[in-house]
């Protein structure tokens, strides 16, 4: 019998391309490693304003590196990266805040771990990403990941 597997949180948001690869890499390894994934939605914007940072793609030498460095980690990785054309309409005028709300609604309602939500379950836990109880379980989750510096 091995050492007992240790929790690892991994906070994420979908707007994040690096939330995606440490998505697919710990997906990947966390047997070999012996972690057990926690998966975290919070607000990429909220850790951004708490840290007084500025989104890469606001920052031109940050953009820069971050494409660059992107396509090296999809390389390295294997990971299907594709950035959408209208990348500022998509990232910054969209946003996640929906998304984000909705992957809550699922975490609370412990839906993730089955394979495939229901028609009528993915609309009812649509319904819910505007009620208080997910909006303030996304708060608190974005304040933990932003407590941990």
């Amino acid at each position: 019998m091995g050492p007992v597997p240790r929790t690892l949180e991994l906070f994420y948001d979908v707007l994040s391309p690096y939330s995606w690869l440490g998505f697919e890499v710990l997906c990947r390894y966390q047997h070999l490693w012996n972690v057990q994934l926690q998966l975290r939605p919070c607000l990429i914007s909220g850790i951004m304003k708490d840290s007084g940072n500025k989104a890469p793609a606001l920052v031109p030498r940050k953009a820069q590196y971050m494409a660059s460095d992107l396509r090296l980690l999809k390389q390295h990785f294997q990971v299907p990266i594709h950035m959408p054309k209208d990348f500022f309409a998509t990232i910054l005028g969209k946003g996640s805040v929906s998304a984000m709300r909705f992957l809550t609604a699922v975490n609370m309602e412990q839906a993730a771990e089955k394979a495939g939500l229901a028609a009528e379950q993915a609309r009812g836990l649509l319904e819910k990403i505007s009620t208080a109880p997910v909006k303030n379980q996304l708060r608190e989750t974005t304040e933990a990941a932003c407590k941990y510096g």
